[in-house]
């Protein structure tokens, strides 16, 4: 039966680091498997069948369709965990630069495949923070709730006259 290590034993300081090696100690490396991923999902769009009927014969298309590129994909692709992609953001100065340009060519992507309507427009704006907020602003002001339900009696009042008027 195969023992374990001795209790209170230090043989993880005998490491000469600790943790998983890092994935991409060079920038040229993160670059290269990014373009590796843009590369990707330029070759690989997504598919739709279409059926048409023509003098009463309905045939099946196959159509090409954009894919948005996405940070979870990418990450997906380069096999690490989007909170990496983060940490990377604040903690490694020497890949930000690759980091940056990755997202802005993400984010062209998607906006400019929405822009064409290769993408849907309203699930790309959402996800580009480009949601349009409409500020309604009212000029009534109630003073007197009791004023507001002797209008509203009124009102209903006026409403069954002309409802009864028609009969």
């Amino acid at each position: 039966m195969a023992q374990g290590a001795p209790k209170g034993n230090q043989f993880w300081r005998a490491r000469s680091t600790h943790g998983p090696k890092p994935k991409f100690k060079d920038p040229k490396k993160l670059w290269s498997a990014c373009c590796e991923y843009f590369d990707w999902v330029e070759a690989n769009p997504l598919k739709e069948e279409k059926g048409f009927a023509y003098q009463g014969v309905v045939t099946k298309e196959t159509f090409s369709k954009m894919r948005a590129m996405t940070i979870d994909g990418l990450c997906d692709f380069i096999d690490i965990d989007p909170k990496t992609w983060g940490n990377w953001r604040k903690d490694r100065k020497d890949l930000l630069p690759v980091i940056t340009q990755a997202e802005r060519i993400i984010k062209r992507q998607k906006f400019e495949g929405a822009s064409a309507d290769l993408l849907n427009a309203n699930i790309i704006a959402r996800d580009l923070g480009m949601i349009d907020k409409q500020h309604i602003k009212s000029d009534i002001e109630i003073v007197d709730p009791e004023s507001v339900r002797e209008i509203a009696r009124e009102a209903a009042f006026l409403l069954t006259l002309g409802k009864n008027a028609g009969k």
